[in-house]
């Protein structure tokens, strides 16, 4: 069953049995912070197809932090976050209408170089998906395919085998992501070898390895054990010291833990709340969210 709800412009939007019918205001997404912006995302509309998936959303993400994205499931918030490296141009059904700026550069204007953008913009799946390489070969094929590093018969007769800064890369990368401890001794076997955590904190480092400003992960550990969960966690928090993270979540205790604030998408790919995490978590503006968080729908 469904019920109708207003959402901040005062026009009706749907809710699913159990949510509490509410209009929306826009200060309870007005985030203020003291950082610098990294993203700064208005009125952001999606449509796939007939379906509007993403219902006139703004926000602005500080750098060197992470964000939360919460909500149930269809709610939008992979969506959002496909927004934020044009993935969803992949998607033929996809039409987007809004404004998304990196650094005060709009991404969607034309013109943009997309390979570059999601250099600076680097995703992590919920699956864990290394190539079937060795796991140094995971790590530096980002870099040899951007011609950051140079490796090979062609490059050793020029004279120019970057393979002393390969191995840097290497290492420094799977350091980052927590990883080169257990796997430094055999970095010519296969990635697929790896266990299902170890082989997300790879790809982590593949992602690091092109030198993001910007890292955003689709419930990355969503698929793992809680001892691998807990290691990306850590990873994540340590992360926001050098990059701006987004993590789209559906634990909600996972989102209570790493992130510094928290955006939270409801029915209709709508953004309800956002605010700092211990706001959103402790005492939420919104009703809707209040009962999404204990538990009463979603």
């Amino acid at each position: 069953m469904s019920n109708i709800a207003l959402n901040q412009n005062g026009e009706q939007t749907t809710t699913t049995t159990g949510e509490t019918e509410e209009r929306v205001l826009t200060e309870w997404t007005n985030y203020e912070f003291d950082d610098e912006t990294k993203l700064a995302v208005s009125d952001l509309d999606v449509y796939y197809g007939n379906d509007h998936a993403l219902k006139g959303v703004s926000m602005d993400i500080p750098e060197k932090s992470v964000t939360a994205l919460i909500g149930p499931s269809g709610c939008g918030k992979s969506t959002f976050l496909r927004c934020l490296n044009r993935m969803n141009d992949r998607i033929d059904a996809a039409a987007i209408d809004g404004s998304v700026t990196l650094d005060g550069e709009e991404i969607y204007q034309d013109g943009v170089n997309l390979v570059e953008l999601r250099k600076r913009v680097g995703m992590v799946f919920q699956s864990p998906n290394p190539f079937p390489k060795s796991i140094r070969d995971n790590i530096s094929y980002g870099p040899r395919k951007h011609g950051d590093i140079r490796t090979g018969l062609l490059a050793r007769l020029l004279d120019d085998d970057d393979r002393e800064a390969e191995s840097d890369l290497v290492e420094r990368s799977l350091r980052d992501a927590a990883l080169w401890d257990e796997v430094s001794d055999r970095l010519g076997d296969n990635a697929l070898g790896l266990s299902g955590g170890q082989q997300q904190r790879l790809c982590i480092a593949r992602c690091l390895a092109v030198n993001p400003e910007v890292i955003l992960m689709d419930e990355p550990a969503s698929a793992l054990d809680p001892i691998a969960t807990a290691k990306i966690e850590e990873l994540i928090e340590s992360l926001a010291d050098e990059y701006t993270v987004v993590v789209v979540t559906h634990n909600m205790q996972q989102a209570a833990r790493i992130s510094d604030q928290t955006a939270v998408f409801l029915t209709g790919g709508e953004l309800v709340e956002y605010d700092r995490t211990e706001k959103i978590f402790e005492d939420p503006d919104s009703q809707r969210v209040e009962e999404y968080i204990t538990g009463k729908f979603g």
